[in-house]
């Protein structure tokens, strides 16, 4: 009997504590709607007429973007090329490269991506071979080099794969998450957890790149290829 009593005693005190939780959310709901019912006709135009002005202003400032190169992952031709392409945009990843560099192809696979992903920034290519006054005036001697401008400046650099895990094997996702630690594409994830952080065969062993000089040049390579 006494088992009885301590059930219905704790069935009672279950009762009470879900209709409490019952009439907070009642009570929730009932102040919501007494909000909106308080927006007269005047004040839900004016949302909507916010609304819809705010729509208008992305899609054209989508179609000013894609009317300046930004959606696709190009080529320039020439230094000059490059320096008119960075002056139009107000961020741009430029990939420099080199076709004998194996891991600048594995860039160009990544940034094909991200570059219709992220239609804010513009996604460049510039082979170093073309470009010999461009590369001394950015430093660039790493094979390959993402150089990442804002306001025709650049603020960063991403040199190699050491930023991104230190391997071949490195995740689309890894790349974009190094760019928006730059602040260069609108990074919707958690900065303070790199994604390759979270995959066990990066883990804390990574394998050192050698790099080597090329062709007697002054850049070098990530790439074990000549």
């Amino acid at each position: 009997m006494e088992g009885d009593g301590s059930i219905d005693m704790f069935s009672n005190v279950l009762e009470k504590q879900f209709l409490q939780a019952a009439k907070i959310v009642e009570n929730h709901l009932d102040s919501e709607i007494q909000k909106l019912d308080q927006i007269d006709e005047d004040e839900l135009e004016l949302l909507k007429e916010k609304r819809l002005a705010a729509l208008r202003t992305a899609q054209q400032r989508k179609q000013e973007w894609l009317s300046k190169g930004h959606g696709e992952y190009r080529e320039v031709p020439s230094e000059r090329d490059f320096f008119q392409e960075v002056k139009e945009s107000e961020k741009v990843v430029c990939h420099f490269y080199r076709d004998s560099t194996f891991r600048c192809k594995i860039v160009d696979r990544h940034l094909a991506v991200l570059s219709k992903k992220h239609l804010e920034t513009k996604f460049l290519k510039l082979n170093v071979e073309k470009a010999p006054f461009l590369c001394e005036r950015l430093h660039i001697k790493v094979i390959p080099t993402l150089a990442l401008l804002k306001d025709g400046k650049t603020q960063d650099y991403v040199v190699g794969f050491t930023d991104l895990g230190n391997t071949d094997d490195f995740t689309t996702e890894t790349l974009e998450w190094r760019l928006g630690c730059s602040d260069i594409i609108n990074y919707s994830g958690n900065l303070m957890e790199p994604p390759f952080q979270s995959q066990k065969k990066f883990g804390t062993n990574f394998t050192k790149l050698e790099k080597k000089t090329i062709r007697g040049k002054k850049y070098d390579s990530d790439s074990d290829d000549d």
